[in-house]
This record gives C-alpha cells, sequence and structure tokens, in this order.
C-alpha cells in the first residue's frame, strides 16, 4: 500500500501539473488530485475530504475542507486589505504615476531590472509577497506597457525579486523562511553573512542574465503587452498630466516598509502578529493614499473600489485555499509520512542532507517555510552534532533556509495559482518564467553553495 500511495502521490502532482497548464480551475483540480490521493492510499473519501480535527492543526493533518476552511480563516483580512489597497492606489492614479516616474528615470530598456529590485526593496524591508504583488502589479503593467513586453514576463522580475534572496539568501532577511532555521538552531537571522553574500549576488546575477535572454526571445516572437481580460486600465492610460504628483504616489508605497519596519522594530503590540500588521499597514497605506488625493474620491467611487478590491482578493484566496486544501488530504496520507521517513534517513553528509531533505519536502508540501519547518522538527538533534563534530552551524542555517526555496515552486504550489490568477495568465504562458527565476537559478546555486561548504567546512 505504501508503494501504491507514493504512486499516487506522483499521480496527483501529475494531474496538479497537467491540469493547470490545460486551464483547470484550482478548486476542481485540486478536489481531483486529492481523490487520486485518497484512493490510492485507502483513505475513506468522505473522512478525508470533510473532516475537521480538533487537533494537530499547526499541521493541518484534516480533510479538503479543513485545509480550505484554515486558509480563508487564516489569509483573509490580509488578501482583502492587500487588494482593496492595490484597487484604491490604482484609481486614485498613483500607480500609473509611480510606473510613468520610474520609466522616465530608469527607461523603458530597464523595466524588468526595475519591477525586480523593487519587489526585492519591498520583501527585504518585511512586507508580505502576496502585499507585494497586489501593490506592486499594477506599476508593473504601467511600465511593461511603456517598454512594450508581454503581461506574462511580469512573472520573472516578480517572482524571483520576492521569493529569491529575500525569503532565503541575504543575511537579516525578515522572511520566516530564514526565521525557522534559527528557532532551532538558535542562530542569527545574519547567519554566515559573507557566504550569504557571496551567494545573493551570484543568484542576482544569473537572475539579470535570464532577464536578458527572455527579453530578447519575448521580443524576436513580437510578443506585445496585453491587459488582462476585464481589466478597467482607465487610470493607467489616461493622460499623464492627470495623474498625481510622484510624490503624492510615492509616498504611501514607501509607508508600508516603514510602518512594518518601525512597528516591529519598536515592539508596538500590533505587530507580534505579522498578519496583523501587515493589514494595518495595508488599512492606512489605503487612507493615506486617499487623503492625498482626495480630489479624486468620492462616496460613489469609494464604495465601487472597495467592493472590487473585496471581490477580487477573494477570488485570489480561493485559489490558495484550494490548494492549501490538497495540502491536507496529502499530509493526512499514509504514504507522506513514510516519504519523510526516508528522507530523514538518508546516508548524506550533513550539507547535503539538508539540501536534500529541505528541498524534498518543501516540494511535496509546496511551502519553503512548511519544508523547513517540518525539517527541522525531525533533524535538529542531528544538525547539532554535525555542527558539534565541526560542521559550520551558521553555514548550515544559510544552506537550510537555501534549500528550502529550491523545489518549492514546482507548478502544483498554491502561490502561483494565486499569481496567475492575478494576472490573468496561464500556466503554459508564464510559469516558464518563474520555472528559471525561482527554481533553476537558486537550485543551482544551492548546490554550488552545498559543494563550496563540504569542501571548506
Amino acid at each position: 500500500m505504501t508503494t501504491i500511495g507514493i504512486i499516487g502521490f506522483l499521480a496527483a502532482i501529475l494531474v496538479m501539473i497537467t491540469g493547470a497548464y490545460r486551464g483547470v480551475k484550482p478548486i476542481t483540480l485540486t478536489l481531483l488530485a486529492s481523490i487520486v490521493v485518497i484512493l490510492t492510499n485507502g483513505m475513506d473519501v468522505w473522512y478525508s475530504l470533510a473532516r475537521v480535527p480538533a487537533f494537530d492543526e499547526v499541521l493541518g493533518r484534516g480533510g479538503y475542507a479543513f485545509g480550505f476552511g484554515r486558509a480563508i480563516n487564516s489569509f483573509f483580512f490580509l488578501f482583502v486589505a492587500s487588494s482593496i489597497y492595490a484597487v484604491i492606489m490604482d484609481k486614485t492614479g498613483c500607480t500609473g504615476s509611480i510606473g510613468a516616474q520610474m520609466v522616465k528615470w530608469f527607461g523603458a530598456k530597464n523595466v524588468m531590472v526595475v519591477v525586480y529590485f523593487f519587489t526585492v526593496i519591498l520583501t527585504f524591508g518585511g512586507v508580505n509577497l502576496f502585499v507585494v504583488f497586489f501593490a506592486a502589479l499594477p506599476i508593473a503593467y504601467v511600465m511593461f506597457k511603456e517598454a512594450n513586453l508581454p503581461r506574462a514576463l511580469i512573472m520573472a522580475p516578480m517572482g524571483a525579486g520576492g521569493a529569491g534572496i529575500t525569503m532565503t539568501t541575504l543575511p537579516g532577511t525578515p522572511s520566516l523562511t530564514n526565521m525557522i532555521p534559527g528557532r532551532f538552531l538558535e542562530t542569527p537571522l545574519t547567519s554566515a553573512p559573507v557566504f550569504s553574500l557571496v551567494l545573493a549576488a551570484a543568484i542576482v546575477a544569473l537572475t539579470l542574465l535570464y532577464f536578458r535572454y527572455a527579453e530578447k526571445a519575448a521580443r524576436r516572437k513580437n510578443e506585445a503587452f496585453t491587459f488582462p481580460v476585464g481589466f478597467d486600465a482607465t487610470s493607467i492610460t489616461g493622460a499623464k498630466a492627470e495623474l498625481p504628483h510622484p510624490a503624492k504616489a510615492f509616498i504611501p508605497i514607501l509607508f508600508l516598509p516603514l510602518f512594518i519596519i518601525l512597528s516591529s522594530a519598536f515592539g508596538a503590540p500590533y505587530a507580534r502578529d505579522g498578519i496583523q500588521l501587515t493589514v494595518l499597514a495595508m488599512v492606512l497605506g489605503a487612507v493615506l493614499c486617499m487623503v492625498l488625493n482626495h480630489k479624486k474620491v468620492t462616496r460613489s467611487s469609494l464604495k465601487t473600489w472597495t467592493t472590487d478590491g473585496a471581490t477580487n482578493g477573494l477570488m485570489a484566496l480561493m485559489a490558495l485555499a484550494a490548494i492549501i486544501g490538497f495540502g491536507a488530504v496529502v499530509s493526512s496520507a499514509p504514504a507522506f509520512q513514510y516519504v519523510i521517513a526516508w528522507v530523514m534517513g538518508l546516508e548524506l553528509s550533513v550539507y547535503w542532507k539538508g539540501l536534500v531533505s529541505t528541498g524534498v519536502i518543501s516540494g511535496i508540501v509546496g511551502s519553503s517555510s512548511g519544508g523547513a519547518q517540518i525539517v527541522m522538527e525531525n533533524l535538529t538533534p542531528h544538525f547539532i552534532a554535525a555542527a558539534e563534530a565541526g560542521a559550520n552551524i551558521q553555514v548550515l542555517h544559510r544552506l537550510l533556509a537555501m534549500s528550502a526555496g529550491t523545489l518549492d515552486t514546482l507548478p502544483h504550489v498554491s502561490a502561483i495559482f494565486v499569481f496567475l490568477g492575478v494576472i490573468g495568465c496561464t500556466h503554459k504562458e508564464a510559469y516558464k518564467y518563474l520555472f528559471w527565476g525561482t527554481l533553476v537559478i537558486p537550485t543551482f546555486v544551492t548546490i554550488m553553495g552545498v559543494i563550496a561548504a563540504t569542501i571548506i567546512w
């Protein structure tokens, strides 16, 4: 049954990938994949789909509906607030103004690099990737329209910028993926700073080379920019003279990281909960945007903007919840525990074991932080013993965080469905840009880091 169950995992992931490329919607797709896992693992169909356990909520070992509901409960206000903020920034003309100003500063030929570093700066400042995506996407629309590059290509700089060095590699980055190894190994967020910066520089260099290649390929194919179906581009395509002054546009978006960083630094009570802090930042940012551009705000427009924003946010959240529901079914399957035991039992050197175990588990659960958490819960004594025997524990911290960011962006991962849904692209159109920037390049550099660590330490 274990062998059949593992085959079921592979078949379910194949269903997810194939369906995603054929445009099947997340809820239908994840239910089909869940049934494959359930049947091949000898699980009760209804119980596995609908049960809501009163235990083990952290690991999410419940039915599909439990995982789905947990995601809605956890991220409802984050997605709604982020989407409303994005709509208000867009409709007041702020995103159009920011995009036009950035094109003026850096030129249309550098839009991919600008969007990349813009995303890097915001995520390194502690702004949640989902928030950054909602907030920065309209700005990217303006810039890519000016450069006449295909909309799908936006996924390259935004994906690499948000799920790259600021998630795993830069010393001091406030991401959960960087925090988890430190909690278990008692190492700082700035672990192995020189080693980390060298690897981060390698990732940036390879990423920028890929951007150049991808842009040239798009232009060779004469691919042009188009707005998503149903997208109201009035505030973006309107006369530049009608856009707000760049200062009024930049202030709300700069407010986000500053508020988050300062609230955390001064130990504000609301900063203890990352989601609460982010939601408050988004609400205050939206209010600040409206105050600065009050002449464009009416009772009617405010009603429309908040309604549209909430609806868009909920639609994106539903896609995330569906994938998390599938993950709850997978984590409850008997074969899942066997896979974890097998990975943890691999006889490898500590750095290679950290890479393989964290990468594989992160790929299965579709989450860098989830994979890192599972690995650290099971292998921390092994890692600490290796450090006592001579391994560099800070380098190990960095490599564990980076390993979590290797296979965590396979096509079945929840965030990918969310981002592609928001941008209005299919896996077939846009996943290739994520594949190279968030999977191939980080994996290659992490392997090089493991080889260097094995030789030096």
